[in-house]
């Protein structure tokens, strides 16, 4: 009798070790292929294109090494993940990352965030170029009329088309001048949105100092009103390059040419915008400062000066000068 109950307790002991491998070795299948750390060693970008299956994802990150293999990401997933689809996009795994919270994660949506900055005053030449250099966008794309793509920073995903991310910007300003003109005060000179941003795209070009654009747009409206010429040495510049930096001083041959945008040689607006502006631009000259101004200069600390009348204006010219002169500028 005593030898049969050693033999029982004996083959209960076997089980119970049979047993406990079979869920040490199971917890362990688990942990190396779902909620252990996986192979990538470092940060991992991966792409998951529109319409992407969950198994053509699973090759994607089997192929940049950041699941062991499809069949067992795939098996794992089906087994113990979410049943939530996964989402477009380009998403970054981090090192070690486990399969269950690479499959979070591209349920999640949580994308890599890119920029792409467009400064106010940026012309529709240069915003083209910064679009057509990214080289992480795709397809080609024209160059946007000047005035309608709303300065400022924008998202974009790997592989994006250039055109998507255009529209973006473009739909913005519609969106923006459509807000703003709503706000149009009876002091604004401005009977169009074209004029609007025609006007906004000077003030944006002839003052860098934010707070001084209503008071340049004042100055603009009342020589609008007055039937004066604008003046504004940007619309010289224009039609010589587009936009960009003339890299030199203006010439006097220049200042006298006649075209659809100097506006020392014909009264009135320009025929367009002559950069891209921003809001706070266009919001100046719906709602400019009520001021009698009908001049202004630089005022050498990167500012400008302003006077009602030509012989105050005369005497702030002269004081510019002698700045300079003083500073050993000609």
């Amino acid at each position: 009798m005593a030898k049969r109950r050693t033999s029982s307790r004996g083959g209960l002991g076997c089980l119970l070790l049979i047993v406990l491998i079979i869920v040490g070795t199971g917890w362990l299948t688990i942990h190396r292929n779902w909620t252990g750390p996986g192979p990538a060693r470092h940060p991992t970008t991966v792409v998951v294109p529109e319409g992407s299956t969950l198994a053509a994802a699973a090759r994607e990150l089997e192929k940049v090494g950041a699941v062991r293999s499809t069949t067992g990401f795939l098996r794992f997933a089906r087994r113990f993940g979410s049943s939530a689809p996964i989402r477009a996009g380009e998403y970054e795994v981090a090192p070690h990352m486990s399969a269950r919270d690479i499959l979070t994660l591209l349920q999640s949506g949580h994308t890599v965030q890119r920029m792409i900055t467009i400064p106010e005053g940026m012309p529709s030449i240069e915003v083209f170029e910064r679009l057509a250099g990214e080289k992480l966008l795709t397809g080609k794309l024209p160059i946007p009329p000047e005035g309608t793509v709303l300065p400022g920073t924008y998202s974009f995903q790997r592989g994006e088309p250039r055109r998507n991310v255009l529209k973006r910007m473009q739909d913005a300003m519609t969106q923006t001048l459509n807000q703003l003109w709503m706000t149009r005060k009876a002091n604004s000179v401005v009977n169009s949105k074209l004029e609007a941003l025609t006007l906004a795209s000077i003030v944006e070009k002839e003052t860098g100092v934010p707070e001084e654009r209503p008071m340049v747009a004042g100055v603009y409206s009342n020589r609008l009103r007055a039937g004066m010429r604008l003046q504004a040495d940007p619309t010289i510049i224009y039609p010589m390059t587009k936009g960009k930096p003339l890299g030199r001083r203006i010439k006097l041959s220049e200042v006298r040419a006649q075209n659809d945008y100097n506006t020392y040689s014909m009264a009135g607006l320009p025929i367009g915008p002559i950069t891209n502006p921003g809001r706070d631009a266009v919001a100046a000259v719906l709602a400019p400062a009520n001021t009698q101004a009908l001049y202004f200069v630089a005022d050498g600390k990167g500012g400008h000066v302003f006077a009602n009348d030509l012989k105050d204006h005369n005497a702030n010219v002269q004081r510019y000068y002698n700045l300079q002169k003083a500073r050993g500028k000609r």
